[in-house]
Protein backbone atom coordinates (compact mmCIF):
# COMPACT_ATOMS: atom_id res chain seq x y z
CA UNK A 1 0.00 0.00 0.00
CA UNK A 2 1.24 3.37 -1.28
CA UNK A 3 1.27 6.29 1.43
CA UNK A 4 2.70 10.04 1.64
CA UNK A 5 5.36 10.36 4.16
CA UNK A 6 4.99 13.78 5.37
CA UNK A 7 8.54 13.70 6.58
CA UNK A 8 10.57 12.36 3.86
CA UNK A 9 7.78 14.47 1.95
CA UNK A 10 7.26 11.99 -0.97
CA UNK A 11 5.33 8.90 -1.81
CA UNK A 12 6.53 5.60 -0.44
CA UNK A 13 5.38 1.88 -0.06
CA UNK A 14 3.85 1.60 3.42
CA UNK A 15 5.54 -1.49 5.56
CA UNK A 16 4.39 -3.26 8.96
CA UNK A 17 0.77 -2.11 7.51
CA UNK A 18 -2.69 -2.65 9.31
CA UNK A 19 -6.68 -2.09 8.42
CA UNK A 20 -7.99 0.11 10.59
CA UNK A 21 -11.44 1.79 11.40
CA UNK A 22 -11.43 5.99 11.99
CA UNK A 23 -14.14 6.85 14.44
CA UNK A 24 -16.65 8.02 12.22
CA UNK A 25 -16.65 4.29 10.77
CA UNK A 26 -14.13 4.68 7.66
CA UNK A 27 -11.63 2.19 6.66
CA UNK A 28 -8.07 3.43 6.68
CA UNK A 29 -4.28 2.21 6.49
CA UNK A 30 -1.67 2.41 9.44
CA UNK A 31 1.91 2.06 8.76
CA UNK A 32 5.57 2.65 8.83
CA UNK A 33 7.94 4.31 6.21
CA UNK A 34 10.25 2.10 5.02
CA UNK A 35 13.11 4.81 5.02
CA UNK A 36 12.70 7.38 8.30
CA UNK A 37 10.25 4.94 10.26
CA UNK A 38 7.68 7.79 10.55
CA UNK A 39 3.74 6.67 11.08
CA UNK A 40 2.05 6.97 7.92
CA UNK A 41 -1.92 6.76 7.45
CA UNK A 42 -3.72 6.38 4.08
CA UNK A 43 -7.62 6.79 4.34
CA UNK A 44 -9.44 4.58 1.58
CA UNK A 45 -13.17 5.50 2.23
CA UNK A 46 -15.73 4.14 2.54
CA UNK A 47 -17.72 2.27 5.78
CA UNK A 48 -17.02 -1.43 6.92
Amino acid sequence: MEGYCVKCKAKREMTQTKEVEMKNGKRAMQGKCPTCGTGMFKILGGKK
